[in-house]
Parts: structure tokens; sequence; C-alpha cells
């Protein structure tokens, strides 16, 4: 309402709504109103005109139809969200003064030659009357000069002959171009990234490959999903997503998912993407229910589409369009849909297809892609358990309980979503539990928990992997040892049968409250244990053990687009820390590579050492600049080993802290209450060898004040 009167009225919050307010305006003060409906209501009265019943994802969201109104999905809760049914307004509301021309918007697209050259067109879209007026391009230090005639579309070209390229983080520079268009009082300012970019699908003997090629350079994409930041929207700020795309970052990260139930994101989250690197797996909003193909359901997603493509096109970040998330899978979850699936699914691919076409006229640089998971175009088969094409979803541990080896029985071309859960930190707990709370039972404790079985299932999980442990804290500490151990597994199985998997994205990287959850990172920023280890086994140089051979052997992941160099030591330790035997191994690799550097011979090489549970395999080895290590016991059931309790001791010195054991010590883990965090933790310590670790943040007195050091025989 613009001074009591109704201009507008809209019901999706992912369309931008753009209309002439002159007629309504007067001399002096005006007012705007905005009235919101009730969603409960708004579901429900769509619900009854329905052709026949869509249903709604009710293991997730808290209110019914959700999935009938174009709205966040998760603001009515999700499996790890609070359910606060917020209402609001999407993006600023702006009021623009249209003087003799207006420059709407402008587009690029990149058009490549065979000698490297890329030629820039640049399309801007104008309204304005019969006069002539001229509009001013700058980019690359070139200017020119166009003149308008009239309202329409014009465009530039210019051409690039050396252009320094966008690399995702890992593979090089993410470099970005300036380009404005002005015309008159106005400026139209973006950065774009020259970049070329395709996905291939083809054949191959292990099935159909799943791969982004970037520059000519197939990529692994490693990292997480992205959940809306804040239950409570007004909360998101430009701090807060860079300190977690930062993070996904330093954790060796060059892929985000931004996940169909939640929402596109804002400009600061893809600006943020295009400078750290970050290549982005964009869903469109769907996720894990049906949805409705009426006539004017369509015209709302179409309307949508033809806003937020052309917005998010232009970042060279987004990597792939795809249809939802798991609405293909969910026509196998509801009774309505499971007993009569030829008409779901007709319904479904109305959308789906809609969707397609519509994307395809806004944008051709990038592959659409039907849905997640998905085995390709017009396949409606098990993406969950058919590990040979396409994007997988596997979450047999987690929701089927099976044990942490089943991640090693698939070999997956790309697994876009795999989770296991953990509690908070006790430093993250202790701000919303009360000390008389402290309890993973206790009614506090539980109300941030919203997975009907999750704490069921990591204490269960503790019986096969652990010995129990004794009090909140410890129990807090070793479920992050246990989602650190389960993600490790996968990933470090996955980069060891490198090419045929191009791809993994853990669920989920941020919490949006504070809560019990899939995270790596929780709601205050804090890392958990799992994002230390990302940090390790995501690194473009990476020694993963691996027997999917049938024999154990080290391997040596490069995935530079250059030769690297490694000088290497292979430990073989018993428990109490001391090392037995020593490799020596030096070891030039090429790019893009997964080279086995070294076998286990039981009969030659542990002769006299006893077998493979007396002791533990420990590699470290310089590589460049970098120092890698990693750990590998005989078996994920920690509490059958033969380990001994060590006492580790800790000395710190302005932001450095040393910790020195006097046995081997395992998941050695730094916390503190104060802001930041450390260069490294969750680590293994051998006896009497020190390792100091810097703390990253502000407060050094607040962080000795505060810190607490776990480990597994603690």
């Amino acid at each position: 309402y613009i001074n009591g009167e109704q201009v507008l009225t809209c019901s999706n919050m992912f369309a931008q709504q753009c209309l002439d307010i002159k007629p309504y305006l007067k001399q002096g003060s005006n007012t705007i109103r905005v009235e919101f409906a009730r969603v409960d209501l708004e579901g429900a009265e769509r619900a009854k005109k329905l052709p026949f019943p869509i249903p709604s994802a009710m293991g997730n969201n808290q209110i019914p139809h959700m999935n009938l109104l174009r709205k966040t999905q998760c603001h009515s809760g999700w499996d790890w969200g609070i359910c606060l049914m917020v209402s609001g307004i999407y993006d600023p509301i702006q009021i623009d003064v249209v003087e003799d021309v207006w420059l709407k918007s402008f587009s690029t697209n990149q058009q490549w030659q065979t000698d490297g050259s890329v030629l820039v067109d640049v399309l801007i879209e104008v309204e304005t009357g019969n006069q002539c007026h001229e509009i001013i391009v700058n980019f690359n230090g070139e200017r020119q000069v166009l003149q308008t005639e009239g309202s329409g579309h014009y465009h530039c070209e210019f051409l690039v002959s050396e252009p320094k390229l966008w690399w995702p983080a890992g593979y090089g520079e993410a470099h970005l171009y300036s380009i404005s268009v002005t015309s008159g009082e106005q400026t139209l300012v973006r950065k774009i990234g020259l970049r070329e970019l395709s996905l291939n699908n083809q054949a191959d003997e292990h099935g159909s490959a799943m791969e982004f090629i970037i520059n000519g350079t197939p990529i692994n994409a490693k990292g997480a999903n992205w959940i809306p930041i804040d239950a409570m929207p007004g909360c998101e700020c430009e701090t807060r997503y860079r300190t977690l795309l930062q993070s996904a970052v330093d954790a060796n990260m060059n892929m985000i998912r931004v996940w169909g139930g939640g929402q596109y994101e804002s400009e600061t989250f893809y600006d943020l993407c295009d400078e750290l690197g970050l290549l982005v797996w964009q869903d469109m909003m769907f996720a894990c229910s049906l949805y409705p193909s009426s006539d004017d359901f369509l015209k709302e997603v179409e309307q949508e589409l033809r806003f937020q493509i052309p917005r998010l096109k232009e970042h060279p970040s987004i990597a792939l369009w795809c249809g939802d998330n798991e609405v293909i899978g969910a026509i196998g979850w509801y009774d309505e849909s499971k007993h009569n699936k030829v008409k779901y699914t007709v319904n479904y691919d109305r959308l789906n297809r809609m969707i397609e076409q519509v994307i395809g006229q806004l944008d051709d640089s990038r592959r659409f892609w039907p849905s997640s998971p998905c085995n390709g175009e017009l396949d409606f088969g098990d993406a969950w358990h058919d590990d040979s094409k396409g994007d997988m979803h596997f979450w047999d541990v987690w929701h089927s309980g099976k044990s942490f080896n089943a991640y090693l029985n698939i070999n997956p071309r790309f697994c876009s979503e795999f989770g296991f859960q953990s509690w908070p930190s006790f430093a993250e707990a202790k701000q919303f539990v009360p000390e008389q709370d402290w309890n993973v039972t206790s009614p506090t404790f539980e109300q941030h928990q919203k997975n009907p079985r999750g704490n069921s299932i990591i204490t269960e999980m503790f019986t096969r992997y652990f010995r129990f442990p004794s009090g909140f804290e410890q129990m807090l500490y070793l479920s992050q040892v246990q989602q650190a151990m389960a993600i490790k597994t996968a990933c470090d199985h996955w980069r060891a049968i490198a090419p045929i998997c191009r791809g993994m994205l853990y669920w989920q990287l941020n919490d949006n409250w504070p809560v019990s959850s899939w995270s790596s990172i929780e709601y205050s920023g804090r890392w958990k244990q799992l994002h230390y280890h990302a940090k390790r086994f995501f690194a473009p140089q990476y020694f993963v053990f691996s027997e999917h051979t049938g024999n154990l052997s080290l391997h040596l992941l490069n995935d530079a687009k250059i030769p690297v160099s490694a000088d290497i030591q292979l430990h073989w330790v018993n428990w109490q820390g001391e090392i037995e035997k020593t490799w020596q191994i030096e070891k030039t690799v090429t790019n893009d590579s997964n080279t086995v550097i070294w076998s286990l011979d039981e009969q030659v090489d542990l002769v006299g050492l006893g077998d493979l549970k007396s002791g533990f395999l420990y590699v470290e080895a310089q590589v460049g600049d970098e120092r890698i290590n990693n750990t590998w016991f005989s078996t994920h059931e920690l509490k059958t080993l033969p380990m001994v309790k060590a006492n580790i001791e800790v000395t710190i010195e302005a932001n450095q802290v040393t910790l020195r054991a006097n046995k081997a010590a395992f998941f050695v883990h730094l916390e503190c209450d104060t802001a930041g965090r450390f260069e490294d933790s969750s680590i293994t310590l051998l006896a009497n060898q020190p390792v100091t670790l810097t703390f990253l943040g502000d407060d050094w007195a607040a962080m000795a004040e505060s810190l607490r050091v776990y480990h597994l025989m603690q």
C-alpha cells in the first residue's frame, strides 16, 4: 500500500517486484505499508484448491503445505532447524528516480577463441525516450561509447588477447575484472571472471563421468552444503558470510552447494564466492517435497527464475543450475505418490521441464542438472544407491545405521550429500544450556536436536567404536571425534579412487541456530573437529591410506596443475608413541594425479613388530611449504585397540600453544571460550615430540584462561 492505496500483491519471496509509484505519490510525506498473510492459513487455503493432493515434507516442516508457497522451505523447521515462521522483505526496498534515460541492467557473454583470447560481449538494457543519449562502457582499460536511439538493448564487444583467468581455490588466482556502464548520472558496476566451464558426463569403463572442467582442467570438487546462515534473516550480515566462506577456503574447499530448501543467496554471498574462488552448485528452491504443476504455480516459478538467473549468471563462481533437492526421490516417499507414480512423475516432469526451458533461454553457458541426486536427464532411477553415474546422496551410514565401512563399498562419480551428526562443542553448548541441564538427555539439550533419532544414533555409534565417555563434556567431545572419523573415512576412500570420484560435498557446512547437527562449523563460527580434519583431507596434496585394491597402500594425491615433490617419512608407531620403524620415501608426482607410493607386505614389513593391532601408521611429509600428516588405524573400532592413557603438558606463550605428550595421544583437540580458532586441532601426538599451534584470534588472554585440551584416552 502507498498512502493507503493497494498498488501491488505478490506471493513469491524469490521474485523482485518493480512498479511505477509516481501516480500514487503526493506532496509531503508518503507512507508505504506491507501486509503479510499468515503462512499456515495461506498454505491450507491453497491446498483446498489443488486438483489432487501434493504431499509436503512434514518430517522436516512443522507447518503443512510449505511446498505450495514460494518461500524458504526451512523457515518452518528442518531436521537441523528451528521453526521460526519469519515474515519480512527478502531484499532492501529502494526507490529509483528515473531521469531521461534508465540503465535497467547489463549482462556479459564470453566467446572463447582458439588462440586463448576471449571476446566479451556486453549487452545493455535501456529505457528512454526518443532522445539520443551516450552510454559509456569501461572494461580492461578500454572505453567504448554507444548512442541510444530509444528504449531497447545495446551491445559492444571487447577483445581480451591475454586474459587473466578465474580459477577455483587451489588451482590458481580467482582474478576478477571490473566493468562499468554509465549514462548521465547513473552508473552500473560489477566484477566478472573470465573462465571456460563445462561438465563432462561422457561414458567410461565405470559408467559415466561427473566432472567439472575449468579452463581445460578437470577439477576435484571438494566442499560442503550451505544452508541459510540464520533462522532470523535479519541477523545475516557480510561479516558472517565472509567468516563462513573464508573458513571454507581455509579448509581447502573449492565448491559450495546452495541447498534447495533454503534461499537464493544475497549478492554478498556470490560476490565473496567470486572473490575467494568458490564454485557454487546452485539448486533451485525446491526440496524434499512434491510441488504443484498448475498454470498459476508454474507462472510464479517462471517469474522467480526470470529474476534470479539473470541476477546470478554474471558470477563466475556459479558452476551448475540444479532443478531441485531430492524431489525425484520424494515421489517414492509419500503414500499418495507411491500408489500413483505415473501421475506424480508426470506432475514432477512438467515443473522440472519448465525450469530447464526457462534457464536454457536465460543462460546457455552452464549445464542444467535436473535434480540432486540424479543419474542424468530423464533418468528417474535410484541415485541414492547407483554410484556409476551422476551425483549421489549417500545416507546409509547415518539414516540406515550401517558401519563406517559402508563408505568403502561405494565408488561415486560425485557425492553431493553425505553426513554424520555431532553435538555442539562444550564452548557452544554453554551458551544455551544452563549448568543444571549439562546432560545430553536434558530437556534443554534435547530441544536443540531436531532429528528425532539423532541423539540415539550418536550414542549407539559410540558403543560400536569407542569406550563410552564419562561425562557431558567428554560426550560432546567424542561426538565430534566420531563425526570426523565418519566423514574422513568417506573422503579418504573417494580421494583414493580418483579420478573415478571427482566431487565430494558433505552435509553440511553451517548451522542457522545453536543445534546438534551435521555441520562442521557451529552457529557461532567455531570450527568443529570435522572442519580441522577437512582442512587436511581436502588439501591439494594429501597422503591417504587405502585398502581398496586388497592391500594396504599409501597414496600421494596431487590436485595441483603442476608436478610436486615430496620428502616422506612413514612410521610404524607402538601404542606408547615410540617409532619402531621408518620408511624414507622421496617421490615426484605429476599434476592431477593419484600415485601409490608404498604398499604393506606384512610378512616383511612387520617382522618383529607384531600384528596390525599392535600399533599404527603415521605419515609426515614436506611438500613445498606445507607440512602434511595422516594417521592410520587397523580398524574403526578404536575401543578394541590397546591404546594407553597419555599425559599432555601444555605451555602457552602469547598466542602459541605447545603440546607435549608422554605417550601417543589421538584426536588431541584445543577448545576455548573466546572467538577464534587454532591453526590445527584434533591431531595425533607422538611420544615426546612437541607440537606448537597458533591461536588465530584477538583475545590471547581469554584463550589462555579458558583453554581446554581433550584427547581420546583422557
